[in-house]
């Protein structure tokens, strides 16, 4: 019995990345059946709606959707998919694991950071207006419900993959209610978990010691704006937003995504890196249960990159999008005929 997946190509390069990491997912073995449907700017002019209900309607249906990239305006046009994905679904949870990764370029060895963010509310709750002309007001929304779930989620997650400490990030110092509150239920929550060391970082001191000493970090939790602006720094620790991966999870669904942009100046010129994507696909096979087939890819990966030397032109190669996914698929083709083992996926799964 085949999985079915809510498939949301997304725009721009969206639609490259993900052909590209169905095809290695069909090669992988992985049994899945897609429904793919629009969102953005295409999805506007055909419905008149950039998410129309029908999406939502098919990722509550088959619980899970893997998602590329999508533009959104600055300073203008509909409010960001992401966020009414995340809202819309509850899904709470965004994970960013980020580490160094074999045969990719990156400043710093030993990077093995995971960045857990809240996804629901502060300053992307999205209430903002115009109090006189002039003077505009946001409201940072912080609820003991959302902060005390994250925090539980972070430290669950620690206690299943072996993880040794937990650091809550915030801005307590200034925003005394708000971050406040958050650091608060931090530290309740983590009295149920003895074996993980907890503690705190303020965010701006948090960023100058990732680009001191980022292999000291390891489990990274932070309030939604907090969390998006630290997500990206470390993933420019490590190669770039082009080779991490990323997860929105919630009690009931989760959507797997690339974190990059839509990068539309290269659009349908086959230079698209799919490496994030269908990094992010291998979060959802985990997601799914379907181990051995996430390390059959990650050894395929590594096989491509470090031993094969076939990168895209972000990576420093001269692949092409096609020629990089080809790569992929003859790897994991060649390995299935030897019966080779996964292994631990060579470090990309």
């Amino acid at each position: 019995m085949k999985t079915m997946v809510t498939l949301i190509p997304g725009d721009g390069i969206g639609p490259e990345v993900a052909a590209a990491t169905v095809r290695v997912l069909e090669a992988a073995g992985a049994e899945l059946d897609w429904e793919p449907y629009a969102v953005g700017k295409e999805a506007l002019a055909q419905f008149g709606d950039p998410l129309p209900p029908a999406v939502l309607d098919s990722v509550r249906r088959n619980r899970v959707a893997l998602k590329g990239p999508v533009t959104t305006e600055v300073g203008g046009g509909f409010q960001s998919i992401n966020v009414q994905l995340r809202q819309k679904l509850d899904l709470y949870a965004n994970l960013r694991p980020t580490r160094s990764l074999p045969g990719i370029p990156h400043r710093f060895e030993g990077v093995d950071v995971v960045v857990v963010r809240e996804n629901t509310e502060d300053l992307y709750s999205g209430l903002e207006h115009v109090v006189v002309p002039g003077v505009v007001e946001s409201l940072k929304i912080i609820t003991e419900k959302a902060s005390t779930r994250i925090a539980r989620f972070a430290f669950e997650y620690a206690r299943r993959h072996g993880r040794q400490r937990v650091t809550a990030v915030h801005k307590a110092n200034i925003m005394k209610l708000s971050d406040g509150l958050f650091l608060d239920c931090f530290r309740r929550v983590a009295t149920g978990y003895p074996e993980i060391r907890a503690d705190d970082r303020i965010v701006d001191n948090m960023c100058m010691q990732l680009v001191i000493r980022p292999e000291e970090w390891d489990v990274l939790l932070l309030e939604n704006l907090y969390g998006d602006i630290v997500s990206d720094l470390c993933a420019g620790l490590v190669g770039g937003l082009g080779v991490v991966p990323g997860a929105n999870l919630g009690s009931e669904f989760a959507v797997f995504e690339a974190v990059h942009g839509s990068a539309p100046d290269i659009a349908g010129k086959d230079l698209a890196n799919p490496l994030a994507l269908i990094r992010s696909a291998i979060l959802m096979l985990y997601h799914l249960g379907k181990d051995e087939v996430a390390l059959r890819l990650g050894a395929a990966l590594h096989q491509v990159i470090v031993t094969d030397r076939v990168r895209t032109h972000d990576l420093g190669g001269d692949a092409t999008t096609t020629r990089f996914t080809d790569a992929i698929v003859a790897a994991l083709e060649a390995g299935t005929a030897a019966g080779a083992a996964p292994g631990d996926g060579g470090g990309f799964a």
